[in-house]
């Protein structure tokens, strides 16, 4: 790590409760900083210095975390989301903040819950003018968070009546049988981070009641042939672990009043090697077809763990070096 840039901080008239708030236990809030902007933070009382490529970014975001320090606690997540909107403002050649007007707040439990990021933005609004949108991008860029949340959003506002999530289970395989209870029993843990998002939007007890009455579904993605959905929001999860056929018949499920997102990372595909990914193949096939768009997201759109978007792109680096060998 660079340390050529170099800023000092102090926050005056000294108030030790919001700087505690500010550095979290164990000065995490500060660790957290220097992980995800590479810098280094120094602290001495209610003065910092900070030292890094991204130093202005990150006594930015020690800035703004004070300020929002004086009325709460400071969790992990309320860091990293201060962390994802200042990296992209710090790197070169990034969408800067004038790509975030008129960015779509969603109806949810959450009040708060909108793109952190252009792509993001662009994302929901693709959803909210598209019959059919593909998310398609690295783990934790939010494809499936924010699609549960405009399906949220479009039955808050009555705009359809159900939702239908859809994951495949093909990560089991044969080692389904292996597993304890009945087939439901199975796949649930496959299903998992679909209930956890519904959770987190509408809350325990409404999705519960929801479920009763079936306005919210969860299923397999075996459990969708020869249905038709109308009037409702389905999103299909994992989707790069379906064929071509799975695909076909998915999208051919999509009923009058529906909309459908389809979300899948195509570097995680789980499929045995001889078989194709459908998420892989539709964009040929459906890529100028009027009323479907396909959104890419990119590392920079990560809003997890800091470590996460450098991991993801450690990858792409690695592959492309490896590509670039088989080719010579």
């Amino acid at each position: 790590m660079t340390t050529s840039h170099s800023e000092p901080l102090s926050f005056n008239p000294v108030d030790n409760e919001r700087l505690a708030r500010l550095c979290g236990p164990l000065d995490e809030n500060l660790k957290q900083i220097e992980t995800g902007l590479d810098v280094t933070v120094q602290r001495r009382g209610e003065s910092f210095r900070v030292q890094g490529e991204q130093a202005k970014a990150a006594v930015e975001a020690l800035t703004r975390l004070y300020l929002l320090a004086e009325k709460q606690e400071l969790s992990i997540d309320d860091v990293q989301l201060c962390l994802v909107e200042l990296r992209r403002h710090a790197a070169n050649g990034v969408e800067t903040a004038a790509d975030d007007e008129d960015v779509p707040v969603l109806v949810t439990r959450r009040g708060d819950l909108r793109g952190r990021t252009p792509r993001q933005s662009r994302y929901i609004k693709a959803i909210q003018q598209h019959d059919i949108t593909f998310g398609i991008g690295p783990a934790g860029t939010g494809k499936t968070y924010l699609a549960v949340g405009c399906a949220v959003d479009a039955m808050e506002r009555d705009a359809v009546k159900r939702i239908v999530l859809v994951r495949p289970a093909v990560e089991a395989g044969e080692k389904l049988g292996f597993l304890p209870g009945d087939l439901a029993q199975k796949v649930d843990p496959y299903l998992r981070p679909l209930y956890d998002a519904l959770y987190d939007l509408m809350g325990f007890d409404r999705v519960t009641r929801l479920f009763e009455k079936n306005l919210i579904e969860i299923a397999p993605l075996a459990y969708m042939r020869g249905r038709t959905l109308n009037n409702a929001f389905i999103i299909l999860d994992e989707a790069q672990n379906t064929t071509p056929e799975q695909m076909k018949m998915f999208l051919t499920r999509i009923g009058f009043g529906s909309r459908a997102v389809i979300t899948g990372d195509v570097t995680q595909i789980d499929l045995a090697r001889h078989q194709k990914s459908g998420l892989v193949e539709v964009e040929r096939i459906l890529g100028t077809v009027r009323g479907i768009h396909f959104h890419h997201f990119q590392s920079d759109d990560v809003v997890r763990h800091p470590l996460v978007q450098k991991i993801v792109d450690a990858y792409d680096q690695y592959q492309s070096k490896q590509d670039e060998k088989s080719q010579a």
